[in-house]
């Protein structure tokens, strides 16, 4: 990772402190609501495997490595999107103490030139931030986002086969070929 390419950068300031904020991001006992409900399984060491996958366990939505943790100010972990043929990338969440609670920044880097849907992409991790704020500051999301991740629910059987648990390889190890 690492790469020259497109970067998309965005950032929140939740009102709750940093060590909330934090909790969220790396919550590893349940439903990250904020990430569409995928559950976070890793144990957010260097070098480790990292998924996030239906409560079920029978599907992988994104699969990486982690490569830095600096508890409650920094995640960072590769990033590939297991629905299509995406590129892997880089995800950095940065948190800072600012007036009025945590920014959370996050960056989703190494993005090659000319890869396609990159809009939609940026939309989805605009939505996560709101969600995450929501989540946070409120303990739950949207009525709208609700509906939304009981539609997705409702169509999981309809998922592209490379999601299912079983199709998903190991991501490299950091350093190695993507």
């Amino acid at each position: 990772m690492g790469e020259p390419g497109t970067e998309l950068v965005h950032s929140i300031v939740i009102a709750a402190r940093i060590e909330e904020a934090w909790a969220e991001i790396t919550r590893l006992d349940g439903k990250q609501r904020a990430m569409m409900d995928a559950v976070l399984d890793s144990t957010l060491e260097p070098g480790a495997p990292l998924h996030y996958r239906s409560p079920d366990g029978k599907r992988v939505f994104v699969v990486g490595r982690v490569v830095e943790v600096d508890p409650p100010r920094l995640l960072s972990h590769t990033l590939r999107l297991t629905m299509r043929d995406n590129p892997w990338t880089a995800v950095s969440w940065q948190l800072e103490e600012v007036d009025g609670g945590t920014r959370v920044m996050l960056r989703n880097s190494s993005w090659p030139e000319g890869v396609k849907r990159l809009g939609k992409v940026d939309s989805t991790w605009k939505g996560i931030l709101v969600a995450l704020k929501q989540v946070v500051e409120t303990g739950d999301v949207s009525s709208g986002l609700k509906v939304r991740y009981a539609l997705m629910r409702a169509f999981m059987w309809a998922m592209p086969a490379g999601t299912k648990a079983g199709n998903v390889p190991e991501p490299p190890g950091i350093g190695q070929a993507v």
